[in-house]
């Protein structure tokens, strides 16, 4: 079952591009708390609980919890936009919007390949050749995949891995729906490929030279 993070918020006052560098030097982040039938609300964040699921890639499209002081329990909530620091790569900014079990909302969740072992074109030297790394999918914001897993026992080189290899939960349905989109393909190794076109070359000489006598001869 995947982590749900709590994140502890404040308040914050001083809006701007000034209050919000003065939340950073004193170990906040700023963020925006929206949705839900109420009015937006500027926070604060503590860094090391949004720095730890930002490094464990469990920021964006992940369930969350938010700790508002002088509200009772806590409230479902998912990072919806997180601005991160161009050199420093860390987040400066995150937008988060309250849900429940009736939002719905599109999302990208990554692919992971499994059995890579079983795969009879892999093992002969085959690339798997990533097209999509994630998926986009219509979810409930409070049933959201943690991962889709993609089986590739059996396949071969030039066999190809498309959105009906992925068994979608309740309730889950692809953005993309009229087509059955590739995610990945099986590709041959470089040097079968190699010798498949000295191969062609080849024969397209031979063709070249029998062309030739053949014109001689008339």
């Amino acid at each position: 079952m995947a982590q749900t993070d709590v994140f502890y918020c404040e308040p914050r006052k001083n809006t701007g591009t000034g209050g919000a560098r003065a939340a950073r030097r004193e170990g906040w982040i700023p963020g925006v708390l929206y949705g839900g039938g109420a009015d937006p609300v500027a926070v604060n964040l503590k860094s090391n609980e949004v720095n730890k699921a930002y490094l464990n890639g469990r920021l964006l499209a992940h369930l969350a919890k938010i700790d508002v002081p002088g509200e009772d329990g806590q409230q479902p909530v998912i990072a919806r936009d997180v601005q991160v620091h161009p050199v420093k790569g860390f987040p400066v900014h995150v937008d988060l919007m309250r849900v429940d079990e009736k939002t719905r909302i599109n999302v990208d969740v990554s692919v992971r390949f499994i059995n890579e072992e079983q795969s009879p074109g892999l093992k002969k030297g085959g690339v798997l050749n990533v097209v999509r790394h994630a998926v986009e999918v219509y979810a409930p914001a409070t049933a959201i995949p943690e991962v889709f897993e993609i089986d590739v026992t059996g396949l071969d080189v030039g066999d190809g891995i498309h959105a009906s290899s992925i068994n979608l939960p309740a309730g889950v349905t692809f953005m993309i729906t009229d087509r059955d989109f590739t995610i990945a393909t099986i590709a041959a190794p470089s040097a079968l490929r190699s010798s498949d076109d000295d191969a062609d070359a080849s024969a397209e000489a031979e063709e070249g030279e029998e062309k030739k006598e053949d014109e001689k001869e008339d």
